[in-house]
């Protein structure tokens, strides 16, 4: 059976200073299994942002805290938002930070989950020395917003690139994946999400220029194969579709 997912999973990986992933995964999305990644900063005031939260695991929270306290939990989109409930309830001290429209979600007001700050175009003072950021928007409500850690020249996005690899995904999705221009080492944005955002195509073309401008060296993201080198070519090929 194929997997997904990048192992060692629940696990600190460092990447840069002051950053690091967590692995995690699958899970499902139209029946497609994913793998799943947290973005880990450590601020220059000592506290910890998490963006997009992955599934909470006692042992990781240990490995986070030793880090320095747990001030931030990030959904960065409209459809990162699943394991926040349980990080919350683990880290009651820490601030969570709901990307635009996501609080009007049915499902997120059903569950309850509690969203204390909004992120807009303007960067909170709580973390503006560390990370800058950049709205893309879309139709139907749908907003990402994409980081930018200077120390370490790495641009978070969250599902603007998909990047999967074919040999880790069921062998027949693995056609279909292909078509949707979200395999490596081609990957893109899914094709649904193209047609989404393409419907505010002026205004993310100027949001996905403002992303190359910042030269990022590497880029990270929550599903698939990230970009380790050569950051901002491999963006550019990316978001050639939102560019031309």
């Amino acid at each position: 059976m194929s997997d997904p997912t990048y192992p060692p999973l629940d696990v600190l990986k460092p990447v840069a200073f002051g950053l690091w992933i967590v692995d995690s995964g699958p899970i499902h999305a139209a029946g497609l299994p994913l793998p799943v990644r947290m973005s880990v900063v450590r601020l220059s005031d000592g506290g910890i942002w998490l963006h997009s939260p992955t599934r909470y695991d006692a042992g990781l929270h240990r490995e986070i805290e030793a880090l320095g306290p747990i001030r931030h939990l990030v959904a960065p989109n409209v459809a990162h938002w699943t394991y926040l409930k349980e990080w919350q309830r683990r880290c009651p001290q820490a601030l969570t930070w709901a990307a635009p429209n996501l609080r009007q979600r049915r499902p997120v007001r059903r569950a309850a989950l509690r969203l204390d700050r909004d992120l807009g175009d303007e960067v909170p003072p709580e973390w503006s020395g560390d990370l800058t950021q950049v709205i893309v928007p879309g139709g139907f409500g749908f907003r990402e917003v994409a980081f930018f850690h200077a120390a370490s020249a790495t641009l978070i996005l969250t599902d603007l690139v998909l990047n999967l690899e074919p040999a880790k995904l069921p062998l027949v999705l693995r056609p279909l994946m292909r078509i949707a221009g979200a395999t490596a080492p081609d990957g893109r944005a899914p094709l649904y999400l193209r047609l989404v955002v393409r419907l505010h195509k002026r205004e993310a073309a100027r949001a996905a220029a403002k992303l190359l401008a910042l030269s990022p060296e590497r880029v990270v993201f929550s599903h698939g194969a990230w970009f380790d080198r050569n950051g901002t070519g491999e963006l550019r090929r990316s978001l050639r579709w939102l560019l031309d």
